[in-house]
């Protein structure tokens, strides 16, 4: 999100300027007397600027996933559903500047409203959490994650087999749509899989996620049909990005301690 300023003087009164939309048309504004001399005085004027949150782009090409998750897929799920999310929040944020100047975490934060949703909730989480599933796939993923986040993974589930057999059974367990996410609880200072309904992203609890997968109809059945297990399976198999999880997690350790991880003794 970011926006955009003229350094000429300012011939708008706020309640005319849009979050939205670029102002061009000044023309019914420069037939005010009070104006016109301004006017006179100042012949070209950049129009003001402001903008709201833009679609950001998968971090591979749209056919890289494949045969996993196919490019047709991508290009629905998130050149229409995800956009549709974005332009509907943008729609809903236009009508008032009350909520201008946030990141899209501290909106997502600031409209669950301590657990009474405001309107535009929905959108804002859909929108956050559609960016971060992009991001938690790579072409060429799957497979096991390294370093300190196995090491972790083993020590809070006992082991990593463990681990994927409880987000497994998480996401074909999950009642309607949804997502499913590994995530780091603060209070507990250990990993957790949770699975939450709709748009709701662990987020709004104070939890740190470190992956997440879509559970939403939309998200496999042009690939998969109803095959929710096969589709799962791929992701953990095939698509997840370990390399994006252990950044995530070198970051949230930054804010939790999770003490050390068990190490083998030889």
């Amino acid at each position: 999100m970011g926006w955009s300023s003229s350094s000429c003087t300012n011939l708008f009164p706020a309640s005319a300027s849009s979050h939205l939309l670029a102002v061009t048309d000044v023309s019914q504004l420069l037939k005010s007397p009070r104006l016109l001399f301004r006017s006179q005085k100042q012949k070209q004027c950049t129009p003001r600027v402001l903008a709201y949150y833009g679609l950001q782009k998968p971090p591979y090409k749209l056919d890289a996933l494949e045969p996993y998750m196919s490019q047709r897929t991508l290009e629905m799920h998130w050149g229409e559903h995800h956009r549709g999310y974005l332009e509907g929040l943008n729609k809903q944020l236009a009508k008032s500047d009350i909520l201008y100047g946030y990141t899209l975490d501290e909106l997502v934060k600031a409209t669950y409203n301590h657990g009474n949703p405001l309107p535009e909730f929905n959108n804002a989480a859909q929108v956050w959490n559609h960016d971060f599933f992009w991001e938690s796939m790579q072409p060429g993923g799957g497979n096991m994650p390294i370093l300190g986040l196995l090491g972790q993974i083993e020590k809070d589930f006992g082991s990593f087999t463990n681990f994927k057999e409880k987000f497994i059974e998480a996401a074909l367990t999950l009642f309607g749509s949804g997502w499913v996410w590994l995530v780091v609880k603060r209070n507990e200072k250990r990993l957790e899989v949770v699975k939450t309904t709709n748009a709701f992203s662990p987020l709004v609890w104070n939890d740190i996620p470190l992956v997440c997968l879509d559970m939403w109809e939309h998200a496999y059945y042009l690939d998969y049909k109803n095959d929710k297990a096969e589709y799962v399976n791929a992701f953990m198999n095939h698509l997840v990005s370990w390399n994006a999880v252990l950044g995530r997690l070198a970051r949230a350790q930054i804010f939790v301690n999770l003490g050390e991880p068990n190490v083998p003794v030889a």
